[in-house]
Order: C-alpha cells, then sequence, then structure tokens
C-alpha cells in the first residue's frame, strides 16, 4: 500500500472515514474472479471473523459464518462444558445444510414461538420419532391463533423436499418452481438432516465453507489472560478448537507477554494463536516476541467501546492497522483488524491496510443467528442488546465467583455500553445478508485496483485522504426520507 500524497498523508493519524481507495485499471473480467482467501493459515474463504462479544456469537452465529465462509471466536466468558457441546454440533453439523428446527406434532404454537426466530429461514420442521419430516411450520401459520393448538392440526404436510447431495443450482431451480422460500433436506434414509433457503443456494455459490483438513466447519475461542489460561486452552485444542484468541483490552502488558509464552508451550504449534489487543508497532512485535502467530489490532473504535472516552488511550483505527501490519510483516506474521466495521468500504479499507482477517462486532448482532432472544419496542421494531465486554455488565458477569463486595469495586472499572439495542434491518436480518453485502463489497473493491487476490491488492492499492465533507459526499443522500 502506498499514499496518494504520502509527504504528506504518511504523517497523520487516520480512522476509516479519512481515507478512500484511488481507482486503477483492471484488465481481468468478472468480479467473481476475485480470491479472498486470507494469508495467515489455512480455512476460511474470506477474511470476515465475527467477534468474541457475548451479544455476538454463540453457537448459532459461530456454525452460520463457518458455513458463510468465515468463522465465529466463542467469547471467554463461557463455561468450558458449554463451549465443548457448542464445538461438538458445530463439528458435527452440515458445511451447506442450516440447522433445522424441529418440533413434534404434539407440540403447541406456543413452542413454536420460542424457537421459530432462531433462524433467519422462517421455518420449523415437524418429524416424527424417527425424525422423518411430517410438515412444515412458518410464522404464517401463526397468525390469529391459539398459542395452545397442536402443530399436527395446522402443519402444512405438502412440502417441497430437498435431497442430501443436490447442487444449490438444482435445489434454487425446485424451490423456485414450486414458489417456496425454504425447503427440508432429506438424507438416503429419508431423515431430516438440514434445511436450505432459496437465497442460500444462491450465497453458497459465492461463500464456500470454511472448513479444516477433516472437513468439519471451522471454530475459534477467546481465552482470557487468566493463569489458568494454558490449561484452558490445552482443553480447548483437546475438543478440536482451531484458533486460540488470547484476549484483553490492552494487549501490551506482562500478563499477555506471559500467557502466550505459557499457551504455547502448553498447546506447541497445533494450531494458531492470535493475541491483542494492541495498537503500535512496538506492541505487536512484543506480542510476536512472546509467540503469537497473529496480532489483534485496534483499541477503542468499537460501537460498544467508551476506552477513548474513558480514559484517552487508543488510535485512529486506519493508522493503528497500517502502523501493526507494517511491523507484522517483517517477522513473517499477521493481524486482524477488530472494531469499526460499518460498511464494506472499511473491510476493504483494513485489507489495504494490511490486515489478514478482519473482525466484525454489533453489525452482525442485529440478526437472527446471534445469541439473545429478539424482542419489540413500543412502535413493533424488533431487535436485539448488545454491550460492550469491558462494560459494568461484563465485568460483573464475568466475575460470578467474586463476593459482592469485590464485584463492586470491580464494577467501577468499566469502558463499555453496557446495554444498547441494535435493531433487525430490512434485508440484512440475517448473516447471510450481510456476508453477501460484505463480500460483493470487497470483491469489487478489488477490481476496482486492478487486483484478484489480497497479496497483490495489498501491494498495488493507493489511499488518500480526505475531509469529512469528502466522505459525506460518498454516502447515499438520495434515499427518501420517511
Amino acid at each position: 500500500m502506498r499514499f496518494f500524497h504520502p509527504e504528506h498523508d504518511s504523517q497523520l493519524e487516520l480512522s476509516l472515514e479519512d481515507v478512500f481507495i484511488v481507482p486503477d485499471y483492471y484488465d481481468g473480467g468478472s468480479r467473481l474472479d476475485v480470491d479472498l482467501t486470507p494469508m495467515d493459515f489455512p480455512g476460511g474463504a474470506h477474511p470476515i471473523v465475527s467477534a468474541n462479544m457475548n451479544g455476538v456469537t454463540g453457537k448459532r452465529m459461530a456454525e452460520t459464518m463457518a458455513r458463510y465462509g468465515g468463522f465465529g471466536v466463542l467469547p471467554q466468558d463461557m463455561e468450558l462444558d458449554t463451549v465443548e457441546r457448542i464445538v461438538k454440533h458445530i463439528k458435527s453439523a452440515d458445511p451447506q445444510f442450516d440447522t433445522p428446527l424441529v418440533v413434534t406434532p404434539e407440540a403447541t404454537l406456543r413452542d413454536v414461538q420460542g424457537i421459530i426466530r432462531k433462524r433467519a429461514h422462517d421455518m420449523v420442521v415437524v418429524v416424527d420419532k424417527e425424525n422423518r419430516p411430517l410438515g412444515v411450520v412458518t410464522q404464517a401459520d401463526l397468525r390469529d391463533r391459539d398459542q395452545y393448538t397442536k402443530v399436527g392440526r395446522l402443519m402444512s404436510k405438502e412440502m417441497v423436499k430437498l435431497r442430501r447431495g443436490m447442487s444449490n443450482q438444482e435445489a434454487f431451480t425446485l424451490m423456485h418452481q414450486n414458489r417456496v422460500k425454504a425447503a427440508p433436506v432429506l438424507d438416503d434414509d429419508d431423515k431430516l438432516c438440514g434445511l436450505l433457503t432459496r437465497d442460500d443456494a444462491v450465497r453458497l455459490e459465492l461463500l464456500k465453507p470454511a472448513v479444516n483438513t477433516r472437513g468439519e466447519l471451522m471454530v475459534a475461542v477467546a481465552v482470557g489472560i487468566s493463569q489458568g489460561a494454558a490449561d484452558t486452552a490445552t482443553a480447548l485444542v483437546e475438543m478440536g478448537v482451531d484458533v486460540i484468541v488470547l484476549d484483553t483490552a490492552h494487549g501490551y502488558q506482562k500478563r499477555m507477554l506471559e500467557t502466550i509464552q505459557n499457551v504455547r508451550k502448553a498447546i506447541g504449534s497445533s494450531v494458531p494463536i492470535v493475541a491483542g489487543n494492541v495498537c503500535t508497532a512496538e506492541g505487536t512485535k512484543a506480542l510476536i516476541d512472546a509467540g503469537a502467530d497473529i496480532i489483534k489490532v485496534n483499541v477503542g473504535p468499537g460501537a460498544m467501546c467508551t476506552t477513548r472516552m474513558q480514559t484517552g488511550v487508543g488510535r485512529p483505527s486506519f493508522s493503528s492497522v497500517l502502523a501493526c501490519a507494517n511491523e507484522a510483516k517483517q517477522h513473517g506474521c499477521h493481524v486482524w483488524a477488530d472494531g469499526g466495521v460499518r460498511h464494506p468500504r472499511d473491510v476493504a479499507l483494513y485489507l489495504a491496510a494490511g490486515a489478514s482477517r478482519v473482525m466484525i462486532g454489533t453489525m452482525l448482532c442485529g440478526t437472527y443467528e446471534s445469541p439473545g432472544d429478539i424482542k419489540e419496542d413500543p412502535e413493533g421494531f424488533l431487535y436485539k442488546e448488545n454491550y460492550g465486554m469491558a462494560s459494568a455488565r461484563a465485568v460483573l458477569e464475568r466475575n460470578t465467583a467474586l463476593t459482592a463486595f469485590e464485584k463492586a469495586k470491580k464494577g467501577f472499572f468499566r469502558e463499555g455500553i453496557s446495554s444498547s439495542r441494535i435493531y433487525l434491518q430490512e434485508h440484512r436480518e440475517s448473516v447471510g445478508e450481510i456476508m453477501i453485502e460484505i463480500i460483493t463489497g470487497v470483491q469489487s473493491s478489488f477490481t476496482y485496483v486492478g487486483t484478484t487476490d489480497i497479496p497483490s491488492f495489498q501491494e498495488k492499492v493507493i489511499v488518500g485522504v480526505q475531509t469529512q465533507a469528502g466522505f459525506g459526499e460518498g454516502t447515499a443522500h438520495g434515499r427518501i426520507r420517511k
């Protein structure tokens, strides 16, 4: 990467909104020729990672992210037995088909209402004792019905059934011809093995699943820098976790360096170790010298983070990633950009700055796949709650073993929002919709620069600096306001 006006631009501390990518000549063909495979380690069709936030990544998010070519990082606050259950589920999940929601004919509509919003596909499959589909129920079937009505009385028995082994195009054509949005997938014994939507049949042609060498969906887990980190990391590797993320708000500290050394000694080189967060070249080098493979970069740009306002500490996001990536490159290592993504352009800019992958949090919270229940505001709009991992709420939940007095003391040290409503937006309610929006945007960005893969993009891209008016000029300001 080079700056448009290096003699001036390179001296500035820049956020994502301060910069833009300069177009160049492209002699290729389709944007589909762009390969977004990350360079840091095998696994993943593109560089998007869901952040290790309690309100963002759980079982459904991690599974879905991996199916769409990225992967999720489970939060450090989870108990090991919970992590083990989730990892087992993800490793046994089908790389192509979504995990279906199921009930028996004896279940009530109240039972269906409790689970139907756990997935974006808006369908619950009614099965018999042998797990063979008997019918389906959608939101339309729940309207103006007694909530204690048995599902078997009003389920739709006429179903479009897909077969395992079908291509995405075959599945799409069958659903399109029958005018259905989703359909159950059956194995050779006519038992339910998954569910596919018409949109996903197309998306999965563009977003190949992130699988390991055993063909299993990938998953990462965050670990705090406590004394038991090495034992926890060892247990996670034994469970089959693909990446260990050592995580704390201030990564450039003695305890982090000791934790990296201890974890590396305990697990060897069996899985990559990601460590952070830092925002300087010095911090990056220290974590690499301690044994980290990848450095997680940024202090303060996250939507739920108040660190900069509380402490004055941090650094503008683009400059942070640029400085840390340049240092990591000298040691044959990589960085992840963590936080601050609001648009696909932000991902392209982080890649331009040298990141190998980009972590996204709040942007993914307002989806069906994120943890937590969907709530409804007084005007009928749907939302989920999100909160910062350094907020008072997170601190209290993380220290349940402490006395009430000790927890009260820790509660004073907060650097995050404890509760925020993240609304589900039309056409962005699912992870699949957001992933397609991001990946197609980044693929287009590469063609504007004239490249088709991340290494050549990072080598060729030219980045300029703009005023706030310049940024505003590029926003969609012609929309109709209601």
